[in-house]
């Protein structure tokens, strides 16, 4: 039997689209090699409490306005299968999250403990291979996160202790010297679970650190994991290195010497001895149970596969990618590596492998081709959206324009619009060189608030409306910031607004 689709991995986005096919009625398996799903947040964060938020009391009833604060549910018609169900705390343990996994994992086609041991294509075929069982399909959606350690290129780095094996009782570290290698959130969650034991510690990388408060992407240092910092800052004999390590080599008593390359002085090179060595330096894909005839190209140091604006690998016609692996796509800058981005990064998957293979059109909703129903629907979902909350600059709202009649189409990727004669695109954004600047910096100016005159010089996030003809745009509205992110104001939002797409029309 020929499915039509495989998806490998039952970890988030796995669920997340075999929720979406199950509901629909299409023909696809889970393929997951754990027994149960999520068996990634069995293991990780390290030591057990996941940066993602979980902000339960927002004061609206809206569920659409409430994702904003919840990073950790999947999209579903289910209440039952939020998560402030499953846990209260701001920042959640992780095992909570695998309760909730379980759960809604019930009804879905899934078949556990079956590791993926082979990928191969031909005659537009996939075929995959689990020990002695093997199952084909037309489509294999990859689903399996970045589940390998990253080594860098580091002579001596096997002689390095991981994140994923070294321990995590902080007994084990007393009164020892410590270098942890790398500037991330596992590396910063490392470190504050040592100040309290080791005698030293030193994290280190090339990069300088970048705050996720300051930067809004949140895989960076999140405030959580900066007490090391505060550490460092106050002389308490911790220490960030800015640099690269060079070689490791092990000393006769047990420990280790680096030689390190500072970034920013003129001391070059350094010797510095250290009784543990800990390598924090993130995650890749695995791309090794694909052969030849399906291996797809690898980019951004081979840690992630290449996709088009569909998700699908640039080489292997067929072969998508879903959750943590979009954020190729957006690297670094908005939230497609996380649940409360790629869930919608999944539905959007979802919508164009519907269009593509089974001639079912985007969704959309009739709106009167108006400048005032045009602008009242816009405005009405800037309120409460999620989806371009989250994936700011990332997912558009779109209005098409055509033959007197006008269709609001939800959550499409920017870089999968295709041409319309006219179409009035919407996003959320920050504005240029928003991540420059220190936010709690008084003395730097900003622009006043509900002022539509300088609206589009905006640095905090904000609506943007760009009308394109054909494919290119032609004109650009920005909508001015608000403090409580309410863009309802007549005067300020929405008769501008009205009077631009009034002037397009």
């Amino acid at each position: 039997m020929t499915h039509d689709y495989l998806v490998i991995g039952a970890g988030p986005a796995g669920l997340q689209l075999a929720s979406l096919m199950e509901r629909d009625g299409h023909d696809y398996v889970v393929l997951e090699a754990g027994d149960a799903p999520g068996t990634f947040f069995t293991r990780y964060p390290r030591h057990r409490t996941l940066i993602s938020i979980n902000k339960v009391f927002t004061g609206s009833d809206d569920p659409e306005f409430n994702l904003r604060s919840d990073w950790n549910s999947l999209l579903t018609d289910d209440p039952a299968l939020l998560f402030k169900n499953y846990s209260r705390r701001y920042f959640p343990g992780a095992d909570d999250l695998v309760r909730y996994l379980a759960d809604f994992a019930q009804g879905l086609n899934i078949a556990f403990g079956t590791r993926v041991d082979r990928v191969s294509h031909a005659d537009g075929v996939f075929t995959v291979v689990a020990g002695d069982r093997s199952w084909q399909a037309r489509r294999v959606v990859v689903a399996t996160g970045v589940s390998k350690l990253y080594v860098p290129p580091i002579e001596g780095a096997e002689l390095c202790e991981r994140y994923d094996t070294v321990s995590v009782d902080p007994a084990h570290f007393e009164n020892q010297r410590v270098l942890i290698v790398g500037k991330g959130n596992s590396a910063f969650e490392t470190a504050d679970a040592l100040i309290e034991t080791a005698s030293t510690i030193h994290v280190a990388g090339p990069h300088s650190i970048r705050l996720a408060w300051q930067t809004h992407y949140v895989g960076h240092l999140r405030a959580v994991n900066n007490n090391f910092l505060d550490t460092y800052q106050l002389k308490s004999q911790n220490a960030v290195l800015d640099g690269t390590v060079e070689q490791i080599t092990r000393r006769d008593d047990g420990g280790f010497r680096i030689v390190f390359r500072y970034a920013r002085t003129s001391e070059r090179l350094r010797e510095i001895d250290y009784d543990r060595i800990i390598l924090a330096t993130g995650f890749q894909f695995d791309a090794s149970l694909f052969d030849e005839s399906a291996r797809p190209e690898l980019v951004i140091d081979d840690r992630f596969p290449a996709q088009t604006p569909a998700f699908e690998s640039v080489n292997v016609p067929g072969l998508y990618f879903a959750g943590t692996l979009s954020q190729q796509r957006d690297f670094k800058k908005s939230t497609n590596g996380f649940i409360h981005g790629f869930r919608y990064a999944v539905r959007a998957l979802y919508r164009i492998l519907r269009s593509r293979h089974h001639d079912i059109p985007w969704p959309s909703t009739p709106v009167d081709a108006t400048p005032e129903a045009i602008t009242d629907a816009i405005i009405a979902r800037i309120n409460v959206t999620s989806a371009l909350w989250q994936q700011f600059a990332v997912l558009a709202d779109v209005v098409t324009v055509a033959d007197g009649r006008a269709a609001y189409h939800e959550e499409i990727p920017v870089a999968y619009l295709r041409p319309e004669p006219l179409a009035f695109v919407v996003t959320l954004e920050y504005g240029p060189g928003h991540d420059l600047v220190d936010p709690f910096d008084i003395t730097v100016p900003r622009i006043a608030e509900n002022d539509a005159a300088t609206a589009h010089r905006a640095s905090y996030l904000h609506p943007v409306v760009r009308a394109r003809r054909d494919g290119e745009v032609v004109a650009e509205h920005h909508l001015a910031e608000n403090l409580e992110n309410h863009w309802n104001i007549p005067s300020v939002h929405q008769e501008p607004l009205a009077r631009f797409i009034k002037g397009i029309l």
